[in-house]
């Protein structure tokens, strides 16, 4: 038996489909194409099979997403990945924050910032940097225009440059939009019996 999750947690949920996932060896070949694998390749998620059933999206929204949260320059991955979390938190999607709440605990080698992230949301005590990085992040996903010059002027005190500030603006754009997908497709879920 599985239950729906509604705790973050660094720990990854079974993501749930509410929509049947495409079966490989039933992909056309721009379904293929816009996953980049063959039939042999059993590490496509749930989540891209579901997303396959709109090629001409999938096409498009993996692209982007590996050049926003992994393309080199800007912010360090655990910083776009704190703009990720940020932007689950707000959203409520809990797969998501866990997802990338276990990213940014193995870049930095440390559970210390999400662990006072998901006791103390808002409220955590992190440096000034990760601060304000999480402050502006929450803030744009709450509703763009929270964020304003005084949070542009916060993240340039803590040392961000406008390189940094735009690949934070797109990682946490980016969630806002991942986030509510996946609310819409599917659920987390555990099994009973785990935490």
């Amino acid at each position: 038996m599985s239950r729906v999750v509604h705790k973050f947690t660094r720990r990854v949920p079974e993501w749930q489909p509410r929509v049947t996932p495409l079966k490989l060896n039933e992909a056309t070949p721009a379904q293929l194409d816009a996953l980049k694998v063959t039939p042999s390749n059993t590490k496509v998620s749930a989540y891209v099979l579901t997303l396959a059933h709109d090629v001409e999206s999938l096409a498009v929204r993996s692209p982007l997403f590996n050049a926003i949260m992994y393309d080199e320059g800007g912010m360090s991955r655990a910083e776009r990945e704190l703009g990720a979390i940020a932007a689950s938190m707000v959203n409520r999607c809990i797969y998501c924050a866990a997802v990338h709440a276990d990213r940014h605990a193995k870049l930095e080698n440390s559970t210390d910032v999400t662990d006072k992230l998901f006791a103390d949301g808002a409220n955590a005590d992190l440096s000034p940097r990760d601060t304000a990085i999480f402050a502006f992040a929450r803030k744009l996903s709450e509703a763009p225009p929270n964020a304003g010059p005084e949070d542009m002027a916060a993240l340039r005190a803590v040392g961000l440059t406008d390189e940094e500030i735009l690949d934070l603006i797109l990682s946490s754009s980016l969630f806002g939009w991942a986030n509510r997908l996946m609310h819409v497709l599917g659920d987390p879920v555990r099994s009973e019996g785990t935490a």
